[in-house]
C-alpha cells in the first residue's frame, strides 16, 4: 500500500457517514488529521467548508499530496472511499468483476442510505410530529433492505465475497448500528433479530481494531473509553480517551 506524506485532513462529525472515513484511515494506517464539523451547529454551511464540499455535506477530505503533488478535495463518502482505495491500493480489489461487486455493494449503501437516515430514522426518532404513514413506509423499505443482506450474508461471509473492503466499511456504520439497536432505538421496531446473517456480520466487524477506533474519533457519548474527544495522532487511542483523561484529573 502506498504511503501519504503529510496527514490527510478529514472533516468529520461522529456520524455513520463520518465513521466511514474514519474506519477506512485506521484501516490503511493513513496518517490523518480530523477538523472537527459540529453539523448540528451549521458549521458545514461555512464558506471555508463549501469550497471543500459544494454540497455542504461532511465528510470531506483534503489530501494536500494529491495527484501531481498537488492539493486535492474530495466530498461524499462513497468517493473519498474510492479515492483512498484507489489512491493507497488498498481495500478495493483489482480483478474486474470482484471490484464491480464490491462497486455494486458500496453504491447499493450510497442509494439505500437515505432512505435508513433521512427517512425511516427522521420520520421514527426526530421528527416533531408522528406521521404513521411515513413511519411505516419507510419502515418497509429498511426491512427490505435488511432481508437484501441477510439473503445476501447468508451465502457469503462477506457482502461482496470473502475479502475485506470498503463495501463494508460503507454499509456496516448505518445497518451494524440498526440491528445493534444504537440507532434510532428501533431495533424492536424492526424486528432486527429476525436477520441473523446480518447481526453475526455486524458483530465480526465489529471486532476489528481500526472498526473500533474509526467509532471512537470525536465522539463524546458512551462509555467513556470509548470517547476520544480530539484525535491529534495514531497514539492518542493509548492515552486521550476520556477515561484515562478523568483519571488523570482526579
Amino acid at each position: 500500500m502506498a504511503a501519504a506524506q503529510r496527514p490527510i485532513e478529514m472533516y468529520y462529525w461522529p456520524t455513520p457517514n463520518g465513521w466511514k472515513i474514519s474506519i477506512m484511515l485506521e484501516e490503511c494506517g493513513l496518517p490523518y488529521v480530523v477538523r472537527p464539523l459540529n453539523i448540528a451547529a451549521g458549521e458545514q454551511f461555512t464558506q471555508e467548508f463549501l469550497a471543500i464540499s459544494p454540497n455542504n455535506r461532511m465528510p470531506a477530505i483534503v489530501e494536500h499530496d494529491g495527484p501531481g503533488g498537488k492539493p486535492i478535495s474530495v466530498f461524499e463518502s462513497g468517493a473519498i472511499l474510492v479515492y483512498l482505495a484507489e489512491t493507497f491500493g488498498a481495500f478495493l480489489p483489482t480483478e474486474p468483476a470482484a471490484r464491480a461487486e464490491c462497486l455494486s455493494w458500496l453504491f447499493w449503501q450510497v442509494g439505500s442510505g437515505p432512505m435508513l437516515g433521512g427517512g425511516f430514522g427522521h420520520f421514527y426518532a426526530y421528527a416533531p410530529v408522528k406521521i404513521e404513514y411515513a413511519i411505516d413506509r419507510f419502515a418497509m423499505e429498511v426491512k427490505r433492505q435488511l432481508d437484501v443482506l441477510d439473503r445476501r450474508l447468508g451465502e457469503s461471509r462477506y457482502v461482496a465475497g470473502d475479502d475485506y473492503t470498503i463495501a463494508y466499511m460503507a454499509i456496516w456504520p448505518w445497518y451494524g448500528a440498526v440491528v445493534t439497536n444504537q440507532a434510532y432505538n428501533a431495533a424492536e421496531f424492526l424486528s432486527a433479530d429476525e436477520y441473523r446473517n446480518v447481526r453475526r456480520w455486524t458483530d465480526e466487524i465489529a471486532a476489528r481494531p481500526a472498526v473500533q477506533r474509526g467509532r471512537m474519533v470525536n465522539r463524546v457519548m458512551g462509555d467513556p473509553a470509548s470517547q476520544l474527544h480530539e484525535r491529534h495522532d495514531a497514539s492518542d487511542f493509548e492515552t486521550r480517551t476520556q477515561d484515562k483523561l478523568v483519571a488523570a484529573d482526579a
